[in-house]
């Protein structure tokens, strides 16, 4: 408190949102209440909306299905036992993951790539990438490659790595 003028100076820092409050007593004990009783809960709520990855658990759900060498990314699984679309997020996710476990600098796959890994045509891979682009489990980047979103990371944990799982017995 500042006993020349009668103010008080406070200064919240909250996960990454810093705010200073300056006034009598009183005003700073009000917009110090409304900051709390207003923002933190609205941003408690944004977080738990927000849609993340923690990288270690979806490591740990790729087990054996996903392995990398110092060559790339390599699938596990047979793809005789995947649909197209199974197999090619997978390899979108395992791109994703090789690019956040920092074994690789991107985390885009160019169609062509894809196409050679899937063992199709090019009329079938880019319907197939078409499919996945439309339900938004990837994104097509600016330069012409294709890349998993967050969203399709998250569908990919939820519901596909399970059921890849279950019918391959991995």
């Amino acid at each position: 408190m500042n006993a020349e003028n009668g103010k008080v100076y406070v200064q919240v820092k909250y996960n990454g949102v810093e705010e200073t409050f300056e006034g009598t007593v009183e005003e700073t004990w009000l917009l110090l209440g409304k900051f709390f009783g207003e923002f933190v809960p609205t941003f408690e709520v944004a977080k738990k909306l927000s849609l993340t990855v923690d990288v270690a658990k979806l490591a740990r759900d790729c087990e054996g299905l996903i392995t990398f060498s110092p060559e790339g990314a390599n699938l596990l699984v047979p793809k005789n036992r995947l649909t197209d679309n199974e197999t090619l997020a997978l390899w979108l996710l395992a791109s994703y993951l090789r690019n956040k476990l920092q074994l690789a600098d991107t985390i885009a796959i160019s169609k062509e790539e894809l196409q050679m890994k899937l063992g199709k045509s090019a009329k079938i891979t880019s319907t197939r990438l078409g499919e996945l682009v439309k339900m938004d489990w990837a994104a097509k980047t600016a330069d012409d490659k294709f890349r998993m979103t967050t969203f399709g990371v998250s569908q990919m944990q939820q519901d596909v790595l399970p059921r890849i799982i279950a019918k391959t017995g991995i």
